[in-house]
């Protein structure tokens, strides 16, 4: 399941953005680059990787990502097989170029995960591996993690296995770019069997009441110094290739269960106050959500291409709050379960971007091949759980401030304007504080009131602040907007 927010930005050189980058990173101590041990230790592996013997370059990979992404961790295949699918899926073996206690293994523990913030980005691994020697760059012979997974015509997984080879990406590949292959029947025949795979997984994943969460992109655009948030609805293709991605991970899950040793990403039920108040979001986007349709029912009928659904699809994050890691080595720990996917699920499938897939990589690589996990990985599997909840407190609070400064840049010409909303919050200490959930433009910020904020309510709020080099925004409540008048006969 994706739950990283993704901000792009579309602008040249600017400097309120460019100041605004630089005290977030001061103000977090996020790192400026790596030591020059860690750099020396990455150039030196970069150039003596340890390869397998395995050669699995015969199979037609491909990537698919951003066009701009260099650090390429997943490559696939997919084809039909008998009365049902197999599907190849080739994750970058980061463990050919690091190993157990060196300079760019520390510092990957220090780090935890890459941060992504409107076009900067503060990765895990040195670029020269990242971005060159160990992704899956197109062209290259590259040491990885081979899943094979057979699927019937049902669209359940029935077979999984995971192994070191070589293998070569035939292309580098983005969404918009094959989604308009597939629009215009232009497209390579996988990208059909791709679309089967995926529509019978989604199917699955509402039998058994799960639902992912299609997150979308926010995108930053900076002209003439007038900045401008939007979101960038999906391409379907986005959502069956994710689906991929949550297959292998529930494969993983699978294999470590069944062996009772590894680490799984887990997440407890929705708190119904959660729930609560994405309902005064829907109301406050204009969106219609009855009392009989349930969360994942709800999130099924959000549509990708409407700007306001994809505000609201963002406001459900709210529902992902708990989601960490358990690790096991004997019994299945008791809360094992990833409550939005209602099944059991593990990371294994962005080792250049987020430290805790390379160890869950190995867990099953050792398990397939009926060998015992590695030391060095069981050592380290009951500290990662914390290492990665630390990871994502610094990577939200990252995210976090760059939409701030954003949000901020691109209110500040409109301060002293009305706008409409609805109350979602009211701070339990204070009432007079609280939350609003703009309509347009689709943004959550403080608001405050002279007496006690009215919870759900449609409101008139005017923005009183909006400041870049703070990153704050706050609205003032103006009135409580009217009830519609019932119609007559």
């Amino acid at each position: 399941m994706t739950t990283t927010r993704r901000l792009r930005l579309h602008a040249r050189k600017d400097p309120v953005l460019e100041r605004g980058m630089a005290d977030i990173q001061r103000e977090l101590g996020l790192p400026d680059g790596f030591p020059a041990d860690v750099e020396q230790a990455a150039a030196t592996a970069a150039a003596n990787p340890r390869l397998p013997g395995e050669d699995r370059s015969d199979i037609a990979f491909v990537t698919i990502d951003p066009p701009d992404a260099m650090d390429l961790d997943q490559a696939m295949f997919v084809e039909r097989h008998g009365d049902g699918y197999r599907v190849h899926y080739a994750i970058a073996d980061v463990a050919a170029f690091v190993g157990a206690g060196d300079p760019v293994d520390l510092e990957a523990n220090r780090r935890g995960e890459t941060l992504y913030g409107a076009d900067e980005k503060i990765p895990l691994h040195p670029k020269v591996l990242s971005e060159d020697a160990a992704s899956l760059l197109p062209g290259q012979l590259r040491p990885a993690l081979l899943w094979t997974i057979e699927i019937d015509a049902g669209g359940e997984g029935i077979a999984v296995d995971v192994r070191r080879a070589l293998v070569r990406s035939r292309a580098k590949l983005d969404y918009a770019g094959v989604q308009a292959d597939i629009d215009s029947g232009k497209a390579d025949p996988m990208w059909a069997v791709l679309r089967e795979i995926g529509e019978l997984r989604k199917q699955r994943e509402q039998r058994r009441g799960g639902v992912s969460l299609p997150l979308p992109e926010q995108e930053v655009r900076v002209e003439h110094g007038r900045w401008a948030l939007e979101f960038r609805a999906r391409h379907p293709v986005e959502d069956w290739n994710e689906q991929i991605s949550l297959l292998t991970g529930m494969g993983a899950a699978h294999l470590m269960v069944q062996h009772r040793v590894g680490l799984l990403r887990t997440l407890p039920e929705a708190d119904p106050r959660a729930i609560a108040r994405l309902h005064r979001t829907a109301r406050a986007l204009g969106i219609d959500w009855p009392a009989s349709r349930g969360y994942p029912d709800f999130i099924r009928s959000l549509d990708p291409a409407n700007p306001r659904h994809v505000a609201m699809m963002t406001a459900c994050t709210t529902v992902l709050r708990g989601a960490g890691y358990v690790a096991f080595d004997g019994a299945v720990p008791e809360h094992s379960q990833h409550a939005a996917l209602a099944a059991q699920y593990a990371h294994v499938t962005a080792p250049l971007r987020r430290l805790v897939d390379r160890y869950a990589g190995e867990v099953c690589v050792a398990l397939c091949a009926g060998t015992p996990v590695p030391q060095w990985v069981l050592d380290a599997l009951p500290g990662l759980p914390a290492t990665m909840q630390e990871s994502a407190r610094r990577a939200g609070r990252y995210e976090n401030a760059v939409l701030d400064l954003a949000e901020a840049a691109a209110l500040a010409p409109r301060v002293g304007e009305a706008f409409e909303g609805t109350i979602v919050e009211v701070e339990s200490k204070d009432p007079r504080k609280g939350e609003v959930m703009l309509r347009e433009p689709a943004i959550l910020a403080r608001v405050e009131a002279a007496s006690e904020l009215p919870l759900g309510e449609q409101v008139q709020v005017r923005l009183v602040e909006a400041d870049p080099a703070s990153r704050r925004i706050r609205f003032e409540l103006s009135e409580v907007a009217a009830p519609a008048k019932p119609a007559g006969f």
